[in-house]
């Protein structure tokens, strides 16, 4: 076994690399991954009494509305994170979670269904990542980005508010090149930019095996509606969108303070694909009568990583965040945590050469990696509801019914609710697909969905047609 574990990674010529007292640590980017990073960092190292010096460089200031401040994101948190946070020492207060969502809408031109949170401890809430759209006048919220920078720099970091301009090796340690002049040594770098940073392609010609990962276009836009109109039309629901409209992965509606957040996911977005979901039907229901779809806030179409890079690190670099390996989709906020984590524990325990993190933090990519392989048979599943609508029927009949029952007979539910929240691994979301009552389940309602349904089903709550 250590052969071949040797064959498929080189063993690093500077194995015994370690920090020691006074070891500078560079990191690059100060969002959720970057301040994570050196939050863990400074406290693992402080528990063994190591005194390091870490800088985080960041350009933006998340105090200003977008783009200054903006990360990018469609701004989604679980609760399993929060609880997460929360035992780490990071709180996140009510001014920093701008509303909790308990439920989801579930809109497709067969019809709509109400979807319970399963369990008090899967609910979801929504965060700015900046100081809001680029239209905001009052600011009764705080970035949750900069709360976790905040809390880095309570824990000894210092913000270096300047842009890196280019990266290289100086006797074998990483060196920033700041933009004005001026360049920095450092003893370990933690790059945690997203991929849409030109950053990211600096890297590639540095001589350490580092690609950058293969992306998508994402779609994000806000509106401005105010809470009373929200309350009355969204509501504290995520309204997600199964249409049959090409290369659309995934829609969502996300209710944000006095804005409600357009987030579109799939192959390649563009102007066609946006504009074909905002007159849908399903989406306009969703909004008050005089809703302009061109009436926006702010807006942003950022490339989003869908497959990370093989190797996220060489000696004394380490790739965190969407830069490295995060979840596909959803999720990207948890998986910057679980990266982060493991590589600032991996960094003060394991050592900084590139065969400590193969050892200790690549088993955390690869885990992450392999469940997005997972995922991408997971959504061929909603590629097929999407392209058929007796499936469609099908989905939607199943789900209705299931929300008389209890919690843990609501197969589908579940299903649906972990796919568009990203509460769970996509191997577990996949293999419940696959269970013969879910199947079962599943083939009856197709069966019977194969006729229209005589009737409305449900209460209000949901619709079928």
């Amino acid at each position: 076994m250590p052969a071949r574990s040797q064959m498929a990674f080189p063993t690093s010529s500077q194995d015994g690399l370690r920090l020691q007292d006074g070891s500078r640590v560079g990191v690059v980017g100060a969002g959720p991954a970057g301040s994570f990073f050196a939050y863990f960092l400074l406290n693992m190292a402080g528990q063994v009494g190591l005194d390091l010096q870490v800088e985080i460089f960041e350009s933006r200031d998340f105090l200003q509305p977008a783009p200054q401040g903006c990360n990018m994101c469609g701004g989604i948190v679980s609760e399993s994170l929060v609880q997460n946070l929360a035992a780490e020492g990071i709180n996140l207060p009510t001014t920093v979670i701008q509303r909790g969502i308990d439920s989801y809408h579930l809109h497709m031109d067969a019809g709509s269904v109400r979807i319970e949170t399963p369990l008090h401890a899967t609910r979801i809430g929504a965060v700015h990542r900046g100081s809001g759209p680029r239209d905001v006048q009052r600011r009764d919220w705080e970035s949750f980005d900069d709360h976790l920078l905040q809390k880095a720099i309570g824990r000894g970091a210092r913000l270096v508010p300047a842009r890196v301009d280019g990266v290289g090796l100086e006797e074998g340690r990483p060196v920033l090149k700041i933009r004005g002049g001026g360049q920095e040594r450092y003893d370990l770098l933690a790059v945690a930019v997203g991929v849409n940073s030109p950053v990211v392609q600096a890297f590639e010609n540095v001589g350490i095996g580092y690609t950058r990962p293969a992306v998508t276009k994402a779609f994000i836009r806000e509106y401005q509606l105010g809470r009373d109109v929200i309350s009355q039309t969204v509501g504290s629901s995520m309204h997600v969108f199964l249409l049959a409209i090409p290369r659309l992965e995934f829609a969502a509606v996300i209710p944000k303070g006095d804005y409600v957040t357009v987030c579109l996911l799939g192959q390649d977005i563009d102007d066609a694909l946006v504009q074909a979901f905002l007159d849908a039907p399903e989406v306009r229901r969703c909004f008050p009568p005089d809703w302009r779809p061109d009436a926006k806030s702010c807006q942003c179409m950022p490339h989003i990583n869908v497959r990370g890079p093989a190797r996220p690190y060489a000696d004394r670099i380490l790739f965190v965040g969407d830069c490295g390996v995060t979840r596909l989709y959803k999720d990207g906020i948890g998986a910057a945590y679980r990266t982060a984590k493991a590589a600032a524990r991996t960094s003060v325990f394991e050592g900084i050469s590139a065969d400590a993190f193969h050892r200790h933090y690549g088993p955390v990519c690869r885990t992450i990696a392999a469940d997005n392989v997972m995922g991408r048979l997971a959504f061929v599943f909603t590629r097929v509801v999407r392209h058929m609508r007796v499936a469609r029927r099908a989905i939607l009949r199943m789900t209705v019914e299931e929300q008389r029952r209890p919690a843990h007979l609501r197969r589908m539910s579940g299903i649906l609710w972990d796919m568009f929240s990203g509460s769970a691994p996509y191997k577990d979301i996949f293999l419940r697909l696959l269970r013969p009552a879910c199947v079962a389940g599943f083939a009856w309602a197709f069966v019977r969905s194969m006729w229209p349904p005589a009737s409305a089903s449900g209460g209000g709550q949901e619709k079928m047609s």
